[in-house]
């Protein structure tokens, strides 16, 4: 299907391209993309990440209290804080920059991890990790500046590739080293630290790209793609400009161009589809994220030991970011009218995942609680390209990249309320097992909800509704032909032939390979 072929689930961003005969340039190309993937993958090196939460609770002396109450909470309160300004700067920096801050706040984590002592030295730990969060984009978008559109697809599956093998090769070798080498925790930390340091080095050598989507922008070169969705926004020469005020450019932009997205967005809007997988990004995820940064700490009370060789967190973070891998790429080939049973198949997934927490809750075992995290996640990364492609088959690239960022902000805004409320010492201050319990009503909640409207759309659409069963292949109709169909005032209709690919964060959180996979596991922190 032609509304498939490019990737959309982050903003990617054209550079002039090598002329098909250039081959030097070509040459020069593929070794930029070689290079930006050695990146992806070294940056995940960080073998003693899955152990932080035991490396706090243990050598650093801090009590479950100080660590569920005071400084988790953080994490959330400061990515909320920094994802739009850290979203802004990275395309008005062009990537690099937003990369090399990244690995300097990853620096700067570990730094505190080994020589801070006090809660206020955790809690900017916890924030110098959340700007590393919002710094991911910056990976993701920055190796669509290399290549033309048509290759997007195949980009996405290498860079997502060496994601999730750097995210898989750091937890194995955390894990190896601790039981097998019985190395401690605190070398643990010194070695990422080293690993650290040397992404570092490689981000420097980074090449910054010219151009980027919104803020650097200019006019494409003879034998580029076609003009993006901004660009037909923008008036040309023979169109009239209306009220033509004295302004600066900057605020032309924002005046023109971003109100006219979100116009455009909010006709899209009508298209029920894309309602309800915004809604299940935004809800799910939140859920999802809450049960990531404070599952460790539940592992810690369900099994305190202090034998270091027996915290089997990297062998578990490795299995549930190759199990998400695996159902990811297998939600690719699921052939559903998803217009039709969307809802029923949310539900059932939502509730599954519910019961899996009350498991984690009640359970006295250890090996039942891993188990049941991994499949929670396993899950949720089944239901993350489905939504990606389901929000994006009718938008433009553009559009996809507001769209995700709204989500994403929202899903971010709800967490933290409810991390207020729930975790934090100025809120009920609840220890992680009944907070367990809180997420597992948080669950049970939205499965309902979603069977709810499972039911009343059936009955909908078998009492002679305007319901019309979508083609197996297309549940989501571009703009265009719902202007045809629904009379919708849709300017522009649908420019994109974009295939989803998701996040993490993916970020992070969080990821694509040849098909759909989602966010890497290391936006999950201990």
């Amino acid at each position: 299907m032609a509304s498939s072929s490019q990737r959309v689930e982050k903003p990617g961003t054209l550079e002039p391209q090598p002329e098909p005969g250039s081959g030097r340039e070509l040459q020069s190309c593929r070794w930029l993309v070689f290079y930006l993937c050695f990146y992806g993958f070294m940056a995940q090196m960080r073998p003693g990440e899955s152990f932080i939460t035991p490396y706090l609770l243990g050598p650093k002396n801090f009590t479950k209290e100080q660590v569920t109450n005071e400084i988790t909470p953080v994490l959330s309160y400061s990515y909320l804080a920094v994802l739009v300004p850290t979203f802004l700067l990275t395309d008005y920096l062009r990537y690099k920059p937003v990369l090399l801050l990244q690995g300097l706040s990853y620096i700067s984590v570990w730094l505190l991890l080994l020589f801070g002592h006090s809660v206020l030295h955790m809690q900017f730990m916890e924030f110098f990790y959340s700007l590393t969060m919002a710094a991911r984009i910056a990976y993701s978008s920055y190796i669509f500046s290399l290549v033309r559109p048509a290759q997007y697809q195949r980009m996405a599956g290498y860079s997502r590739s060496s994601v999730l093998l750097g995210v898989f090769t750091s937890s194995v070798l955390g894990q190896l080293l601790v039981t097998a080498g019985e190395v401690t925790f605190q070398t643990l930390n010194y070695i990422s630290l080293a690993f650290l340091t040397f992404s570092l080095i490689l981000a420097m050598f980074l090449k910054r790209p010219k151009r980027s989507m919104f803020f650097n922008r200019s006019e494409p070169a003879h034998g580029e793609a076609s003009p993006s969705e901004l660009d037909k926004m923008r008036p040309g020469p023979g169109q009239p400009m209306g009220r033509k005020l004295p302004r600066t450019l900057l605020a032309g932009w924002r005046d023109w161009v971003l109100v006219r997205m979100l116009r455009e967005l909010g006709a899209s809007l009508r298209l029920p589809q894309l309602r309800l997988w915004s809604l299940w990004w935004v809800f799910n995820s939140s859920g999802y994220y809450l049960i990531v940064f404070y599952v460790h700490i539940l592992w810690n009370v369900v099994d305190p030991t202090k034998d270091t060789t027996k915290v089997y967190n990297g062998g578990v973070d490795a299995a549930s970011t190759l199990l998400g891998a695996i159902t990811s790429f297998t939600a690719g080939f699921v052939k559903i009218r998803w217009a039709l049973w969307a809802k029923l198949i949310i539900g059932g997934v939502t509730a599954v995942q519910a019961a899996l927490i009350f498991l984690m809750y009640s359970t006295s075992s250890i090996w039942v609680c891993y188990v049941s995290y991994v499949l929670f996640r396993g899950f949720y990364q089944f239901l993350v390209p489905i939504a990606i492609f389901q929000i994006a088959s009718s938008l433009s690239k553009e559009l996809c990249a507001l769209v995700f960022g709204i989500n994403t902000f929202l899903a971010t805004v709800l967490k933290t309320i409810i991390t207020l409320i729930v975790s934090d010492k100025r809120g009920l201050g609840l220890k992680v097992h009944s907070q367990f319990l809180v997420y597992f009503g948080y669950f049970v909640v939205l499965s309902v909800a979603y069977f709810l409207g499972a039911v009343l759309g059936t009955l909908w659409h078998f009492l002679g509704s305007h319901h019309r069963p979508l083609p197996l292949g297309q549940e989501l109709r571009s703009p265009s032909e719902e202007k045809a169909t629904q009379v919708l005032s849709l300017q522009d209709g649908a420019l994109s032939s974009l295939q989803p690919e998701a996040t993490t964060l993916a970020p992070e959180d969080s990821a694509w390979a040849a098909a759909p996979v989602p966010r890497d596991q290391s936006e999950a922190k201990a």
